[in-house]
């Protein structure tokens, strides 16, 4: 195919290869462009681009460690898998892969050597500039030869970053509208989205905000708190929902949904700000939920099931999809169900059983040894009890429907506790509305740090 000359002689691009590629959004045409710069880039294009208008438009920078391995140190796989959920609703545009983006342009290897950085307590700008580098080595040249080679005059940009539209329209491509893409923050990478906004100029906010929420937004990031994890457990956030007079479910077990569709989205922006999220075996076969995060852009946590004797079916929805699944069992469970299990690609550990089910701190050790260190515990009453008893829980979120359905499940069990002053006291509340819920968030008092205590 004939090469095509960007406008202003930058760049010139050979198309060098075209094939359909399905995906879990649709079938899009993946088109293979050489350029003069060397980089080969990849163009996933979606519907007729007709006068080349207006069309909705994505240029991804490339990223091995988030889009292909799913890396929590950055937004960028969930923001590709985003932009092509967009487009794909939409019928038409482009999503533009751009190789020799990697670290903003310094390359894998220099990114590795600025994570090391980073840990050090550099943020992600500062980490470049201590290996010699620029903060961001990225031109647009190519993407805008790309575009035009396509037939695409003016873009509707997928973007949090307006260095992308000032390089598109640098180089003779009409930038009409710089649209978001919104990502819930992860532990790991608020920092790094914080520094985006604050020293890059990006347009989106640090994560931790749900701006689709009707009433007031809800700062997720508050609501998870420090999340600062111990060397032998994670932090460990508890999250549950019930109704103004206490029920977390009926006398029947049924507890969909007490919360509304608002709270709903909190929760799942909570899941994708923790490592990994937690249910016991008995909400596991009660409500059968996924544990994943649908209702918002981001990555979805490990899935946690306490199950003792491996009653986990192989139909459950924990087990139904691409995100990580452990079943952690005691050491005497049934051999057959765990390599049933095994089979279908399901991490199965095991802990010793105390009295009252598996031992708690032994769970959170085992977390803890497996990268861990945020949990969100979701329930169901007996390891919301279990994980009270243990002390081990930092911080309490709990949504409150105005809802009455008198005698039901209690979300806290005994505790042991016969005097009002030995109660596990909670502190520096936070209180968000959600819709129709009023969720509280609360520390978890160190009761060590108490004088006469």
């Amino acid at each position: 195919m004939a090469a095509t000359s960007s406008e202003q002689g930058r760049s010139s691009v050979r198309e060098a290869a075209s094939a359909p590629i399905p995906t879990a959004y649709g079938e899009f045409q993946a088109r293979a462009f050489e350029t003069s710069s060397g980089h080969l880039h990849l163009a996933l294009v979606l519907g007729a681009m007709g006068d080349g208008g207006s069309v909705l438009t994505r240029l991804h920078s490339e990223c091995l460690t988030g889009d292909a391995l799913g890396s929590l140190r950055c937004d960028c796989g969930v923001q590709l898998r985003s932009a092509l959920q967009t487009v794909a609703a939409e019928g038409r545009g482009v999503v533009l892969y751009l190789n020799g983006h990697e670290g903003r342009g310094i390359g894998l290897v220099d990114k590795l050597r600025a994570y090391v950085e980073q840990d050090a307590g550099a943020d992600t700008v500062d980490a470049n500039l201590r290996l010699g580098l620029d903060a961001d080595l990225r031109t647009y040249d190519d993407a805008a030869a790309v575009l035009r080679a396509l037939g695409v005059r003016s873009v509707r940009l997928l973007s949090n970053n307006p260095a992308k539209a000032d390089g598109l329209r640098r180089n003779g491509v009409v930038v009409e509208s710089l649209r978001s893409l919104g990502t819930a923050a992860h532990r790991r990478n608020r920092a790094y989205l914080a520094t985006k906004q604050a020293r890059l100029g990006h347009h989106q906010p640090a994560g931790n905000t749900l701006e689709e929420l009707p009433a007031a937004p809800v700062d997720v990031g508050r609501l998870l708190g420090s999340q600062r994890p111990r060397a032998d457990r994670p932090n460990v956030l508890l999250k549950y929902a019930q109704t103004i007079d206490g029920r977390i479910a009926t006398q029947t077990g049924d507890a969909r949904w007490i919360s509304g569709e608002p709270e709903r989205r909190v929760a799942h922006a909570m899941r994708a700000g923790c490592d990994a999220v937690l249910v016991g075996a008995r909400t596991m076969l009660q409500d059968d939920p996924q544990l994943t995060v649908r209702m918002v852009p981001g990555a979805s946590p490990l899935r946690v099931v306490l199950d003792s004797t491996l009653r986990t079916p192989l139909t459950a929805k924990v087990l139904s999809d691409d995100a990580a699944t452990l079943i952690v069992c005691r050491p005497d469970a049934d051999p057959a169900r765990r390599r049933a299990l095994a089979s279908a690609s399901v991490m199965v550990r095991e802990v010793a059983s105390g009295p009252e089910g598996l031992r708690i701190m032994d769970v959170l050790r085992l977390l803890r040894s497996l990268g861990v260190a945020s949990l969100l515990v979701e329930g169901g009453g007996r390891v919301i009890t279990s994980m009270l008893r243990s002390g081990a829980v930092d911080r309490v979120v709990l949504s409150v429907s105005p809802t009455i359905i008198g005698a039901g499940v209690d979300a806290v069990g005994p505790l042991g506790i016969s005097r009002v002053s030995e109660g596990v006291r909670l502190v520096n509340r936070s209180v968000y509305l959600a819709g129709d819920d009023v969720l509280f968030g609360f520390d978890v008092e160190d009761r060590s740090a108490v004088p006469g205590r």
